[in-house]
């Protein structure tokens, strides 16, 4: 299948922070979440990946083109939300539709408006004025209104209540219905992710940890709970980490159905992806 970014060997190197040959790749049609604690590197991914920064070393490709080399032809493509980067906030909605139509060759008006409709946002209000979850609202429906093929989203649920948080996780679902769009979606909000993301990458000082599909990491790996004289009979191959509580071990394991064949230990649950990040990030091999 045709991958829309394909990152090789990234590195960027700062005085007291480096991502390290970040190897990424999203394919045509998919969703991939993107999760990690803050400062892990995820923003800065997608700095490199819209070639807001200049990386050390690496390759970025969207839609096969170079990012820095056909970046013309790539940006109108892509629909951008960045928690640090957007229009002033003293533009309204009718302020923000004239320069997009002058920005953006596929710009769709009719369809800016009706999101502004959607999520209940005043056309002459200025921003300053919002709420964070309208700021939000507002930035989604500008990313999405030029009909491009590729979402990049940097927390775009962030300051969101339930009932808007759900409502955007739709429209996203909507966007890419079609088979040929995509999106990369960076949240702390991991459980969004589990209900919209295909895929799963997880970035921790740096490092991608893992990229899997959503479906192998929450069902096939599980979580053992168990007693100290339990933890002691496992062998340390048969799991990735392990997180010692008060009272019991926390135990992430890569087969919950391998596991409970070898070991008699009641509990191994489904883990969601926060079990699975805090146990990478807190546990112990």
């Amino acid at each position: 299948m045709e991958n829309v970014i394909e990152v090789k060997g990234l590195r960027k190197k700062y005085k007291d922070f480096e991502l390290k040959d970040i190897n990424l790749s999203l394919q045509k049609g998919m969703i991939m979440g993107f999760i990690g604690e803050n400062g892990a590197g995820k923003t800065t991914t997608i700095k490199a990946i819209l070639n807001l920064i200049n990386p050390t070393s690496g390759e970025i490709k969207i839609f096969g083109l170079d990012n820095k080399k056909e970046e013309e032809k790539i940006k109108e493509d892509i629909g951008v939300v960045l928690d640090d980067s957007f229009l002033s906030e003293y533009l309204n909605a009718e302020d923000i539709n004239k320069i997009m139509k002058n920005i953006y060759k596929n710009w769709n008006e009719k369809l800016f408006f009706e999101y502004i409709e959607k999520f209940k946002l005043p056309r002459k209000q200025i921003p300053k004025e919002f709420s964070s979850g309208m700021k939000m609202k507002l930035k989604i429906a500008t990313a999405i209104s030029h009909k491009p093929k590729l979402l990049i989203l940097d927390e775009p649920t962030s300051g969101l209540d339930p009932v808007a948080r759900n409502e955007i996780l739709d429209i996203f679902q909507e966007f890419i219905e079609n088979g040929e769009n995509s999106i990369l979606v960076s949240s702390h909000i991991t459980s969004d992710l589990e209900h919209i993301a295909d895929y799963i990458t997880f970035i921790n000082e740096g490092k991608i940890v893992l990229s899997k599909e959503r479906d192998e990491l929450l069902e096939k790996y599980g979580l053992a709970k168990c007693s100290e004289e339990e933890f002691k009979t496992i062998n340390s191959n048969d799991y990735i980490k392990y997180k010692k509580n008060r009272y019991d071990y926390e135990v992430l394991v890569e087969d919950k159905n391998e596991f409970k064949k070898k070991y008699n230990i009641s509990i191994v649950d489904r883990p969601s992806l926060e079990d699975i990040m805090l146990i990478y990030i807190k546990g112990v091999k």
